[in-house]
């Protein structure tokens, strides 16, 4: 009797983990589903105001947005932070995007920006922050890391690129822990992606229907 009590436990709890499992492949395969039905139109706009209709070219291993502000001081410190991420991984198949979801960040202005911070990066203006509420970003700066996955894209990583600020006005001499730069080694190695060790701190994302 106990052995079959045992049997009946041990078969239960197969169960639980097979729903468990398929609720979170089915939660993920929503996820992509809309993601591709994203994708059919365009995610913004470029700085010549062309649309922008791809942000994973073929052979693309992994899309990081960075989402950033003209005005937010804090986004402007992590510039050459993300100019070298973006030039140690862009040859391994990762894509950079400098996304700018706030309205007060017209061409014009992201174009003063450039030259003022000597930026040579791919951006894109997040017209109707599209890409702002698929990654559901909420602060500048903030990144998230995508993946292909079927025919679209996977979120792996959202929040903040580094430990090097831990509130507003408190900032540490340098970064101790990198945890955009661990989530693309972890997406290139095929590896488990380690997610951020704590809140993104910075300047709040502007709704594009605020008065």
């Amino acid at each position: 009797m106990l052995q079959r009590g045992g049997r009946i436990s041990s078969l239960h709890g197969s169960v639980v983990k097979f729903r468990a499992m398929a609720l979170r492949a089915a939660v993920i395969l929503l996820c992509c589903l809309s993601m591709m039905a994203r994708a059919a139109e365009p995610w913004g706009t470029d700085l010549n105001g062309h649309s922008v209709e791809q942000i994973a070219p073929p052979g693309t291993k992994a899309v990081v947005l960075f989402f950033a502000a003209s005005d937010c001081p804090i986004a402007n410190r992590y510039i050459p932070e993300m100019e070298r991420l973006d030039r140690e991984f862009a040859p391994q198949g990762v894509r950079f995007w400098w996304v700018y979801p706030n309205p007060g960040d017209t061409a014009a202005a992201v174009r003063q920006h450039d030259v003022q911070f000597n930026i040579h990066a791919d951006s894109v203006l997040d017209t109707d922050q599209r890409l702002t509420r698929m990654a559901h970003a909420t602060m500048t700066p903030e990144v998230a890391v995508l993946i292909p996955f079927l025919a679209g894209l996977r979120e792996v990583y959202r929040g903040r690129i580094d430990d090097r600020y831990v509130t507003l006005g408190q900032e540490r001499p340098a970064a101790t822990r990198h945890d955009l730069e661990l989530a693309i080694h972890a997406v290139l190695a095929r590896e488990p992606v380690p997610q951020p060790d704590g809140p993104p701190v910075g300047c709040s994302i502007v709704p594009r229907n605020a008065p």
